[in-house]
Parts: structure tokens; sequence; C-alpha cells
């Protein structure tokens, strides 16, 4: 409710009630863009471009109940950008250098199981990857990541659903059995 009051007030050009919401989603917006990017710098620098898109862009939203939802829209939509961006530099400097090789860390079992999942995640279709992402790694609910997302919540169900059934196959191909 506060957020909606705030997201009001900024519409009408208040700064501070701008500032105040983005310093409520900040925390949040960090993770949802480290999680894409994968680099702490690079989530960073998301962040503040998205929060100065978000600025530019305030009277365009449409409901100011749904700041958080649509702030974290645009957030994923910058992520997916720079995340392409990113790999077609890399494939660039991979061609140029001649490197193709991936070097496989070995370390502590728990952090082998957790690239593993990580891998397993990654090759999931784009929706169900979202899905897995906001609901397991920012702990949003399903009501929240319909709105972000904007379907319906049986649809978040179904692609949660899939997306988990997904992952055990993935993962009990890959040796890893499902307890």
């Amino acid at each position: 409710m506060e957020d909606e009051l705030l997201a009001l007030a900024a519409k009408r050009g208040d700064d501070a009630a701008f500032y105040s919401l983005i310093t409520r989603h900040k925390d949040k917006m960090y993770r949802i863009a480290y999680s894409y990017l994968k680099n702490e710098n690079d989530a960073l620098e998301a962040v503040q471009e998205v929060t100065c898109r978000a600025y530019m862009q305030i009277h365009k939203l449409k409901e100011p109940g749904y700041f958080g939802s649509w702030l974290i829209r645009i957030l994923m939509n910058y992520c997916v950008d720079e995340a392409k961006r990113q790999a077609r530099r890399n494939e660039k400097q991979q061609v140029a250098t001649g490197a193709g090789e991936q070097h496989v860390a070995s370390g502590e079992s728990a952090l082998l199981e957790r690239v593993v999942l990580e891998s397993a995640v990654e090759r999931l279709d784009a929706n169900y990857r979202t899905v897995i992402e906001l609901k397991y790694y920012h702990d949003l609910t399903i009501t929240e990541i319909a709105r972000t997302l904007r379907k319906p919540e049986g649809t978040i169900k179904t692609w949660l659903h899939k997306a988990l059934g997904g992952l055990r196959q993935r993962l009990e191909k890959d040796g890893e059995p499902h307890e």
C-alpha cells in the first residue's frame, strides 16, 4: 500500500518518493541482476541503468500498486539484453583467440552440486528458467511472479511444475539421482 502512495507521488514528480521506492527495491534488484549477469559490477551497473530508465519512464506506470513488478520487469528486460550482448562479445573473443576450452573447477562437492544445478537451470526453456530464478533465487511469490511476467497465476504454476520436472530429469540423466 505504501508503495502505491509513493508511486503516485513519484508519477507527480516527487523525487523523494521515487528515491524511497528505489531504496525499498534496490536489494531485490541487485540479487536479480546478479543472477542474470553473474558479475557484481555488471549487476550494480544494471541497477543504476534501470533506476535511470524507471525515473525517465515513471509517467508510463499504469498501476502504481504494481511499481515493484514494473521495476523488476524493466530490470529483467535489461539483464536479458545485456547477457545477450555479453554472450556475443564472448563468442567473438573466443573465435578471435581460438579459445574454446572451458575449465572445470574441482573443489568441494557443494560447489560442484551448485554448478551442476545452475547448469541444468540454464538449459531450461527461458520461461521456465525465469520462473525458477524468481521463485527460488529471489523468493518471489507465485502472485508476484505472475504480476511481473504479466501472466495468469495458473500459467506460472504450470511453468514452475514443468520446470521442476525438467530439472529432475536433467539431474537424474547427469548422474545426480533425485531422492
